[in-house]
């Protein structure tokens, strides 16, 4: 047995939330919920407060069991349901395998740089992140370095932006907007689908099973009983071998995926209250606080500088209008420059989908691979990569056949994605009471919240499902 480690620093426990939180800017932050403020106005607001303030709660409880297990919730889920691991494989090849993000990324970059068709620009894109995530000594330390630097210079970038922009009135109608207040409407505008609602709800942040990744993030990064796990490396790294038990944490090819164990004593649980408490900081202050500040930004940008004009529902070209708007407002390079930042963020969002889902399906797939030996090793890096270039490879397939409109791939996707979720906030929590010792589960009032989650998820699936199909 193991003894529960200390906590660490700080400033050194900031990274997996940075990489979650990117997750989104892409989906529901660049374009989701601006495409609804730029529509609706911001009287829908309250929706995306309200959805990042839900996946914040979902995430502390992936986390929780990942802090005190050293393995990912999909190890748990596993031991629990049997066809837990196909499920997930499926679920997030089917939400996530439609490029859609890098399809607006790339519509963007070539509206900038003046290119008529931007469908060979998003595949060079898919390649170019593909050769990103082989070619790093380990993936997540490449994640995480580009994923703060993007983020670090984006969002204030944006924040001035809106702040020169937006007018009192503007600020006004956000704030109403956060409580439900809309123009002519409280919490739902006329016209507005359960589909495009639930997509953007879902999308709030990370969405679908990539809240998932958290679990492995802070695997990786070290948390709680993480410490003792392995990081994978990259394609073009060695390591074959596993390393010797002083050399936990290091990179390797060979990785074993269940956790270790730890005897339940006063000190033990602690550390984990320890743990508990900074871990929960880092989230709130990285993810909720930071995501909730740059969805309302960017509405609130979307709105004062593109509601109103006709042209904003088809496809993302709201985003274009935002631009164009910008350079008339104060001068031509600063809607190029806008777009172009838009442009980056939303390829760095792709660039983190395509890394969370090749973990997702990668881990998955060992599982079954292993069967009930979860504690042998496996050559997880090499799983990883195939399907990283399988997903690529999906992607550059439906641009070869002309399927390449973001709004479509995006919505389409995000629907899908929030079904997963209604799915995985059940079974994680079922995992957590059922796996858990009663020292380290949630408290009653925790519990309540993940309930609400669930039936607001499960409602809205439905209405969505009925919606479309009666």
């Amino acid at each position: 047995m193991k003894n529960f480690p200390k906590t660490i620093a700080f400033k050194k426990l900031l990274g997996p939330s940075f990489i979650i939180l990117a997750l989104g800017l892409g989906s529901g932050e660049v374009i989701l919920w601006p495409y609804l403020s730029s529509n609706y106005g911001l009287g829908i607001a309250w929706g995306a407060v309200l959805g990042i303030t839900f996946q914040f709660f979902m995430n502390m409880e992936i986390e929780r069991y990942a802090l005190v297990k050293g393995e990912s919730v999909f190890v748990g889920l596993n031991k629990l349901w049997k066809w837990a691991a196909w499920w997930f494989i499926f679920s997030t090849f089917l939400g996530f395998g439609l490029p859609g993000i890098i399809a607006a990324s790339a519509q963007v970059f070539s509206f900038v740089f003046g290119i008529e068709s931007f469908k060979w620009i998003a595949i060079l894109f898919l390649l170019i992140i593909g050769l990103v995530l082989s070619v790093g000594k380990t993936v997540y330390t490449t994640m995480e370095r580009i994923t703060k630097t993007i983020i670090f210079l984006g969002i204030p970038f944006i924040l001035i932006l809106t702040f020169v922009l937006a007018k009192q009135a503007d600020w006004t109608a956000l704030a109403q907007g956060i409580v439900g207040v809309g123009d002519g409407f409280l919490f739902w505008p006329a016209g507005m689908s359960f589909a495009l609602f639930l997509g953007a709800f879902a999308y709030a942040g990370a969405g679908g099973n990539l809240n998932l990744t958290q679990s492995i993030y802070i695997r990786e990064k070290g948390y709680g009983m993480g410490k003792y796990s392995q990081k994978i490396a990259g394609l073009f790294r060695g390591g074959a071998s596993p390393p010797s038990p002083k050399g936990y944490g290091e990179a390797s090819q060979q990785i074993k995926l269940s956790g270790e164990e730890f005897e339940i004593n006063k000190q033990n649980i602690k550390r984990f209250q320890e743990w508990w408490k900074q871990i929960n900081m880092e989230h709130l202050l990285v993810f909720w606080f930071l995501g909730a500040l740059t969805m309302c930004l960017l509405m609130l940008l979307a709105y004062t500088t593109a509601f109103g004009n006709p042209t904003n529902v088809e496809g993302i070209s709201f985003v274009i209008n935002e631009g164009v708007a910008m350079s008339k407002m104060l001068a031509p390079w600063a809607g190029t420059l806008f777009l172009f930042v838009v442009s980056i963020m939303l390829f760095q969002t792709q660039l983190g989908v395509l890394d969370s889902t090749s973990r997702i399906m990668s881990e998955n797939f060992a599982l079954k691979k292993l069967g009930k030996n979860t504690s042998g090793s496996i050559n997880l890096s090499k799983i990883y990569f195939i399907f990283l270039w399988a997903q690529i490879a999906f992607g550059i397939t439906l641009f070869l056949f002309n399927i390449y409109d973001p709004k479509f791939l995006i919505i389409t996707g995000a629907v899908i994605n929030a079904v997963a979720m209604f799915v995985h906030v059940g079974l994680v929590n079922w995992m957590n009471y059922k796996i858990l010792p009663k020292e380290f589960q949630a408290r009653l009032w925790r519990k309540l919240i993940i309930i609400g989650i669930f039936l607001f998820f499960g409602f809205f699936s439905v209405m969505t499902v009925w919606d479309k199909v009666f």
